[in-house]
């Protein structure tokens, strides 16, 4: 369980760490991998959500999975990518989250993953929480802590505990 002052602290504003929606770059299902490959090289990560026609979270698509299956093709031609979709190739999405304010499982999730999706009850994407914006939260913290906390360390902390 996360301290309750240390949760107030990286909560202070749950928008500052999600990215919203509308500027996240994403991917349907039909598009071509071709042009999955264009948007991954363009904007720089190595994955980003999949997502429907209504913007329900269907998948992830990665520069992994889209190299691997170039490896695969006849000839390894890049133009070769054009013959294939996004739904052939993309990943599920293990983990998403229905609220920003759900730290405990967010920092789980952000051991092994670069970010996070948002998502509403509906599975409608609403953004994501990336490990960047949770850690400039706390850096925050580590840097602030004393402005809203009085710090007094106990003394003998691990002879007190055995």
């Amino acid at each position: 369980m996360i301290d309750p002052a240390v949760a107030r602290m990286l909560r202070n504003d749950p928008k500052s760490y999600v990215i919203s929606a509308d500027i996240v770059a994403n991917v349907t299902a039909t598009n071509t991998l071709e042009h999955a490959f264009m948007v991954l090289s363009k904007v720089g990560y190595s994955r980003i959500p999949v997502l429907d026609a209504d913007d329900h979270l269907q998948g992830m698509i990665s520069l992994a999975v889209i190299t691997d299956k170039l490896l695969h093709v006849p000839g390894a031609a890049v133009d070769q990518l054009s013959n294939y979709t996004v739904a052939d190739v993309m990943l599920p999405v293990e983990h998403w989250v229905d609220d920003p304010t759900k730290l405990e499982t967010i920092l789980n999730y952000m051991i092994n993953e670069p970010f996070i999706p948002l998502v509403d009850e509906h599975k409608v994407f609403q953004g994501i929480i990336t490990r960047r914006e949770i850690l400039k939260r706390i850096n925050y913290l580590a840097h602030n802590l004393a402005n809203y906390y009085e710090v007094i360390p106990r003394e003998n902390v691990v002879e007190e505990d055995k």
